[in-house]
């Protein structure tokens, strides 16, 4: 794979650099409710600040603002604040909600132009928004001298470690709602798989017509709902046998132990997407023995991407237990599906 030239080798001293981070956090009551997308950009501030930038601009997106409205919502106040508390330096500066801006997305050169306006370099650590071609993203990276930074780098080196020569067996794990939205994935990365193991309501899908040139596994079991409701009436069904008119949506105990059993043998594992309604503690089981399979399986490399797999894997104190937690979503889904994604192509190579 190729590599992007490392924010490491940049001269920055007296320099004004500007970072396009992911700075994309959930906020609750006019404040930052996770900070995991902030702690993740703090190494390559950190880097430019000890190498002695002038000053830092980060830049990011935040939310969908779609109208006037949502301004208040979505300013990036809340962010700069909690980044103040995790690195106090006066050369850091937040700039404004890039989506604010509608020519961001239309990759305007004039907006690239204004962002890039004082500034010697650029950094792109937003490896989230790598696979868009934005303002901020790509069209800033060709009037600037362009680095990528170190979360950037990390997320491409052991992503693209499940593209290389990787540990056998490996097993791929998907579930999720749609088989669309992982198709290209499984496509490409499921035919280098030994097992590729499929839960959630994507399942359902591949039971009634399996589009991929290879087998997979499915459930055998699922935990039935008599309506999409969390206090709905459930019991263990057959996965090819629901009752009428019920629902699956978590997999069984059956399908638990099997799936536990392919994750222990595994020596390189990626997961993406949970194995049912997680959100609902009722059918949130099938997605905990996943994730503790996967966590708890430190014989095997062990990858896991997608905001749901992430958030069921913190929840359960077990993120840190796996060997890269992708903060990539979709970014993370392009790379493995093979595509060049334009925030790292607008980077010179190493």
């Amino acid at each position: 794979m190729r590599l992007p030239r490392s924010v490491r080798d940049a001269d920055v001293g007296g320099k004004t650099v500007l970072v396009r981070a992911d700075l994309n956090v959930p906020l609750r009551n006019g404040a930052v409710a996770d900070d995991t997308r902030i702690r993740a950009s703090l190494p390559t501030l950190q880097l430019l600040l000890d190498n002695g930038a002038r000053e830092v601009r980060v830049c990011s997106h935040l939310g969908r603002p779609k109208t006037e409205e949502d301004r208040a919502k979505y300013e990036m106040a809340p962010v700069a604040a909690r980044l103040r508390e995790l690195l106090p330096d006066e050369r850091i500066h937040v700039l404004e909600n890039t989506r604010f801006d509608p020519r961001e997305a239309k990759n305007d050169p004039s907006f690239a132009r204004e962002l890039a306006d004082g500034c010697d370099l650029y950094v792109n650590d937003a490896f989230g928004s790598a696979h868009r071609a934005h303002a901020s993203t790509e069209a800033v990276a060709h009037l600037l001298p362009a680095y990528a930074g170190l979360l950037l780098l990390a997320e491409l080196e052991h992503l693209g470690r499940l593209l290389g020569d990787v540990a056998h067996p490996f097993v791929l794990v998907s579930g999720g709602a749609k088989v669309e939205d992982k198709l290209g994935v499984l496509q490409h990365l499921g035919g280098r798989a030994d097992t590729v193991l499929i839960g959630g309501k994507m399942a359902e899908q591949l039971r009634d017509e399996n589009p991929l040139p290879f087998p997979v596994v499915l459930p055998t079991d699922v935990v039935a709902a008599s309506a999409f409701e969390e206090d709905a009436e459930s019991r263990f069904a057959p996965y090819d046998d629901l009752p009428d008119g019920w629902l699956g949506l978590d997999i069984g105990p059956e399908t638990r132990t099997r799936f536990g059993e392919e994750l222990a043998r595994a020596k390189t594992v990626f997961w993406n997407g949970p194995m049912g309604v997680f959100e609902w503690p009722r059918f949130a089981e099938g997605t905990r023995a996943v994730g503790e399979a996967v966590a708890t399986n430190d014989a095997a490399y062990t990858v896991v991407g997608g905001a749901d797999s992430i958030r069921a894997l913190t929840e359960m104190g077990l993120v840190d237990r796996v060997d890269w937690a992708s903060t990539g979503g979709g970014a993370s889904l392009e790379l493995l599906e093979g595509k060049e994604l334009p925030g790292v192509a607008a980077i010179p190579s190493a």
